[in-house]
């Protein structure tokens, strides 16, 4: 799965002012972010996929699909904590198009390691593409430990994680013992070069909605052996991560790309958008990108 190797991108989902999708910009977003990701994914956390309905869900994906000018790879995202209800989902999708599913560990009911695990055997038994993980204990409640990634690991199928534990250790334990093509990526933007270092192949970023040249500096700096330069980049978004999070991905990431003139910063609640002091703080960081 050499195709999913460097930087994925989660797709924020633009809407407009009335909260419905606004398409036109989401079709800014794709030319945007193409200059410098390889590949899109689609209906990610920073996607706002939870507040959206089944059908928006397809809508997007469709779009994305009819408007991959540069033909890259597109994973997208079908997780939840009602194992039926992904299967369902996954049975009912049509995935053409799609290289990948990426999909979240269960949150909210925080099962014990054998249910993600069983839970993670049923999605591999009826997907008909690959699968990757995706721990995010901030978000679910509960850590896909390594020794839990390691078993589902040898299951057809699955393919990788998305790891967003942000534990360096835990993520060493997953690369000295995962099969030779199970695929370790970063889930945090600010890990994305330990990562590499660790031996994982990429990231599934936030801020590459904004700055896709960054991540690519990253990766191919890194890849060429120009350490310095790959540290500097890395660098280059130490200042501006925290605040995309500090009310709520992504309303700092959407406030971002409105002073890019991408698509304008509006959220779906629960979410809100950024308070002006939030705004205040980008405005001065993204002078200095």
């Amino acid at each position: 799965m050499r195709q999913l190797f460097g930087t994925g991108v989660a797709l924020v989902t633009p809407f407009n002012e009335e909260g419905e999708i606004d398409f036109k910009s989401l079709k800014k977003l794709l030319i945007h972010t193409a200059k410098g990701v390889d590949y899109f994914v689609v209906m990610g956390t920073t996607g706002e996929s939870v507040t959206l309905s089944k059908e928006e869900k397809k809508n997007v994906l469709k779009f994305v699909v009819e408007h991959n000018t540069k033909n890259l790879p597109i994973v997208y995202g079908i997780g939840g904590n009602n194992t039926k209800s992904v299967l369902d989902e996954i049975k009912t999708t049509d995935l053409s198009g799609v290289t990948a599913i990426l999909s979240v560990s269960p949150y909210y009911n925080k099962p014990s390691q054998e249910g993600i695990f069983q839970h993670f055997k049923s999605i591999a038994r009826v997907s008909p593409i690959p699968i990757i993980l995706y721990n995010v204990p901030g978000r679910t409640g509960s850590n896909l430990t390594a020794q839990t990634t390691l078993l589902l690991a040898t299951l057809n199928k699955i393919i990788g994680i998305k790891e967003a534990s942000g534990n360096l250790e835990q993520c060493m334990k997953i690369m000295k013992e995962k099969p030779k093509d199970f695929m370790l990526i970063s889930g945090d933007d600010m890990l994305t070069l330990p990562i590499y270092a660790l031996g994982g192949v990429g990231i599934i970023s936030v801020l590459a909605n904004a700055l896709p040249k960054v991540f690519q500096n990253i990766k191919d700096s890194y890849n060429s052996g120009k350490s310095e330069k790959a540290q500097a980049a890395q660098f280059k978004i130490i200042d501006i991560n925290g605040p995309m999070y500090e009310e709520g991905n992504p309303t700092g990431v959407k406030y971002l790309l409105s002073l890019m003139g991408i698509c304008n910063p509006n959220v779906r609640l629960p979410l809100v958008e950024a308070s002006e002091g939030l705004k205040k703080k980008i405005d001065r960081l993204y002078k200095t990108l």
